[in-house]
């Protein structure tokens, strides 16, 4: 039986990878009338006075809503929402298995981004955060935007954000380990879709000062030709990325550069573009299934540092590393939103739980399966956000680590 047959098989059998809990024994008369009537309306009514309440007294407080409208499902495109169920659903599991963080999918068949917006939005007060995946950009930008500014609790979309964070955090490992600075690397990112224009804009805020996007028919910069009308995003950072306004194709720009990371197209990253990089390049080809170069081969055509978003190579480039801890930490301090400040603390979390003895070039990316992962990225950003102001409640990071490292306890002992 190949991957596809036990991939379809496997569902067949279980009717899916999710189901829900009771957390309380349902054993008799009393059991019953605790959990439903005439114990229920107790929480009720202590909720209508005071409404955050329902963070305490149902499983909101640990609730993600996986929306999306399938309009861009991993490398299969516009599928629709039902076909993106299995997608929604297989992330339900990674929140829980890797964060302790309870989720539903929530596949809404709506492509237009108004009603997209006004269903989610209606959606708050069932969920502690919203987890956008799998939505065609550039409306994903302004479905988000919206969402962030009409919602008080987290709004996150995975597919630029966590992709962000997971691939920043390896360039961080990588850039130590060849003891580069982060400013001054000359780092070049092929693609400026959802994920490619979140990582350029992360490096920004981290300090990158020498960042090139590399476009089909030119470089981006400000005034470039790219034979279209450039989305706000990328108008934005046309004026914060490419100072000296570099010209020319990728394999132009890659000449000298000491990172390029791939969020385009399988196989783009040739043996001569890799060879024409500054020594101890760093590559990673993040495009899945099939990423720009594959590891074995960037590694023959010479770069010293490579990886891709595949689970059969070293240094693998997961989102997984990323989403149920941010959103752990969140939950642990209630914050109103998922900013800047805790996406940064997220990356240094995951770069820095390597420590620099440890560090190879096989090595600069922590495995999804260590379990160090989540309770770190959590505490960060649960740090982060009480020294940023939108945390609801004042906790210890240090409780939050500890909080996950129970939750998780139960995949590792």
């Amino acid at each position: 039986m190949d991957l596809r047959e036990e991939a379809l098989q496997m569902r067949l059998d279980i009717h899916g990878v999710l189901e829900s809990r009771c957390k309380y024994p349902l054993n008799n008369g009393h059991d019953l009338a605790v959990a439903y009537t005439p114990g229920v309306a107790e929480p009720c009514k202590e909720i209508k006075v005071k409404p955050d309440m329902a963070f305490e007294y149902t499983c909101r407080g640990n609730l993600v809503g996986i929306c999306t409208d399938g309009t861009r499902v991993l490398g299969l495109g516009d599928i629709g929402a039902a076909a993106a169920y299995p997608v929604m659903e297989g992330k339900a599991v990674l929140f829980k298995r890797f964060g302790g963080v309870d989720a539903i999918p929530i596949c809404i068949n709506e492509k237009d981004p108004d009603k997209f917006i006004e269903i989610v939005k209606s959606l708050e007060t069932s969920f502690a955060g919203i987890n956008l995946e799998d939505i065609s950009s550039p409306k994903c930008y302004d479905i988000e935007d919206k969402l962030k500014e009409i919602m008080n609790i987290p709004v996150f979309h995975d597919d630029q954000h966590g992709t962000a964070i997971a691939a920043v955090s390896a360039v961080l490992g990588a850039l130590r380990f060849v003891k580069k600075d982060i400013k001054t690397a000359k780092i070049i990112i092929n693609g400026c879709g959802a994920a490619g224009s979140a990582i350029g804009r992360l490096l920004v805020s981290m300090g990158a000062e020498n960042v090139i996007f590399a476009g089909r028919r030119d470089a981006l910069y400000e005034g470039c030709d790219w034979g279209r009308p450039l989305d706000r995003i990328q108008t934005m950072l046309s004026k914060v990325t490419n100072k000296n306004k570099e010209k020319g194709l990728l394999k132009d720009l890659a000449v000298g550069a000491d990172a390029l990371i791939g969020v385009s197209s399988p196989g783009v990253f040739t043996e001569d573009i890799i060879k024409s990089m500054a020594p101890d390049s760093i590559v990673f080809g993040l495009a899945n299934p099939v990423p720009e170069a594959m590891y074995d081969y960037a590694k023959a055509a010479g770069a010293r540092v490579a990886g891709t978003g595949r689970s059969d190579a070293p240094n693998q480039v997961n989102n997984v590393n990323v989403f149920p801890g941010v959103f752990r930490g969140a939950f642990d301090v209630r914050a109103t939103e998922i900013n800047e400040a805790m996406k940064v603390a997220a990356a240094y979390a995951i770069a820095n739980l390597i420590d620099e003895k440890e560090l190879r070039e096989d090595y600069v990316v922590p495995n999804a399966f260590d379990k160090r992962v989540a309770p770190a990225v959590a505490a960060a950003v649960a740090k982060a956000a009480v020294e940023s102001g939108v945390a609801r409640k004042i906790v210890d990071p240090e409780e939050v680590r500890k909080h996950t490292e129970e939750l998780l306890a139960p995949y590792y002992d």
